[in-house]
């Protein structure tokens, strides 16, 4: 039985990426020997879109409140591109430390996560 996803970000400052993680976003970790460390995630929905060919994969931390959560982010030193507002959601983006971009956004459909969420 599936219980979960493992999602891998490569980072050229892993070090960092792993401080950002736990220090800025909040999120617990446990230790997978020397020093790797693995962090829970809220829990997640999968989307698949058409593509001509297949391409990177992206990762969208969702919230309830865009706008409140870029306040407590931006409190931490987070920076965030404009946000955009496609029919989808209200979406943004901000670089780890190492580079990598991650979104962020407040859905405007309904959630696989919480029924009837929206």
């Amino acid at each position: 039985m599936i219980f979960g996803a493992h999602v891998v970000i490569y980072s050229t400052d892993a070090t960092a990426d792993r401080a950002f993680f736990g220090d800025v976003l909040g999120c617990s970790s446990v230790d997978a020997g020397h020093g790797w460390l693995i962090f829970a995630l809220p829990p997640a929905e999968v989307a698949v879109h058409p593509a001509v060919a297949n391409a990177s994969n992206e990762l969208y931390l969702m919230c309830d409140d865009l706008a409140a959560e870029m306040r407590a982010l931006g409190e931490k030193g987070v920076r965030f591109s404009e946000v955009e507002e496609p029919r989808w959601g209200s979406v943004t983006k901000f670089r780890l430390p190492g580079g990598s971009e991650v979104g962020l956004y407040q859905p405007k459909h309904p959630s696989a996560l919480v029924p009837n969420s929206i």
